[in-house]
């Protein structure tokens, strides 16, 4: 159980008996950006033996079509001490994956290796990007990031033509729970012009105690240094706006966390385009439902400034555009955001 908590990546579902889901997001991307692709390994527990089933579900981002792998209950494997999943003849773990996908429509086989990983930091009072919250034993959803950004090496052969992913970049994180939230908004991207620099973002409805609140978690690393946005660190979003084509997001944060600069709040202003999108099924206490519209092909603006001490001037501590971003944004989106609020 400590094991479990501290290792987010590792799988949480071995003593469950009622409804829960647990699914791991491996994002990768080609050298030359023209092969997008998400492989989604999971699992669903449920009470009716119909549907307890687990799964690898593919998204092509380039042509936004899914493939949804089903497999049966057994037929999925965990560690008990460390991060590695089976599925079939198919296998997951930190630094890669190993994939025989034979499916009716869909034949992948061959394996990826990562390199250089840039896992969210883990500590004693804060296991993993939930922080604190991740210590709360009744919450519908949590959240890992085991992967902000990576190398990748080897190839797949789709279909039979192979694919060259040497050189290309990658990111991985995990869902585990009973059910997605009510309304969520989600974005990633780790191809900007300076290799390392990367985003990951969330906000959703987050049920607590007799209600609920608006829970955001944001990382965005620039010049070797994570500069994190959540609730739990006492971040305020300043502007949420969605409308079919944008999100905007400003937020700002009192946190110091450049050792190299002398700044009393920070603020990081996001406008996010989404792109066309392939639907994924998502977990819900009725089973893995076609919900999530998701994209590979967004764009994301991304401004990090810094407050000076003095109080007078902001200071732009990176600005750019990060391409073959994520992008989801889903249920009711009104409870978390303004709508048709974006000038384009």
């Amino acid at each position: 159980m400590i094991n479990r908590l501290f290792t987010p990546a590792m799988y949480h579902g071995r003593d469950k008996q009622k409804v829960f889901f647990e699914g791991w997001y491996y994002k990768i991307i080609s050298a030359g950006q023209n092969q997008r692709w998400a492989v989604i390994p999971g699992i669903s527990h449920h009470p009716d033996p119909e549907r307890a089933h687990s799964f690898i579900q593919v998204l092509d981002g380039m042509t936004s079509t899914v493939e949804y792998h089903r497999f049966p209950f057994e037929a999925f494997h965990a560690s008990s001490t460390n991060f590695k999943i089976q599925i079939d003849r198919n296998s997951f773990y930190s630094q890669g994956f190993s994939l025989n996908l034979l499916g009716e429509n869909q034949h992948i086989q061959g394996d990826l290796v990562f390199g250089k990983l840039r896992p969210w930091p883990v500590s004693l009072f804060s296991p993993g990007v939930m922080g604190p919250y991740r210590f709360a034993p009744f919450l519908q959803t949590y959240h890992g990031v085991l992967s902000l950004d990576h190398e990748i090496m080897g190839s797949l052969k789709i279909n039979g033509v192979e694919v060259d992913f040497g050189g290309g970049r990658g990111y991985v994180e995990k869902d585990w729970g009973k059910t997605f939230p009510r309304a969520y908004i989600w974005m990633q991207s780790n191809h900007f012009p300076e290799n390392g620099v990367t985003l990951t973002a969330s906000v959703a409805t987050i049920p607590w105690l007799t209600g609920w609140f608006r829970g955001f978690l944001v990382g965005f690393v620039a010049h070797g240094t994570l500069y994190r946005f959540t609730t739990y660190l006492g971040s305020k979003i300043t502007r949420l706006s969605v409308n079919d084509q944008y999100v905007i997001w400003n937020l700002q944060g009192s946190r110091k966390s450049d050792p190299g600069k002398e700044f009393q709040a920070y603020y990081l202003e996001i406008k996010a385009e989404r792109g066309r999108g392939g639907l994924l099924l998502s977990p819900e206490l009725d089973g893995m439902t076609p919900r999530i519209l998701e994209s590979l092909t967004g764009e994301i603006e991304v401004t990090l400034s810094g407050l000076a001490k003095d109080g007078q001037d902001r200071e732009i501590i990176y600005q750019g555009r990060g391409s073959c971003a994520g992008l989801e944004a889903a249920g009711s989106l009104e409870e978390i955001a303004e709508l048709d609020e974006v000038e384009e």
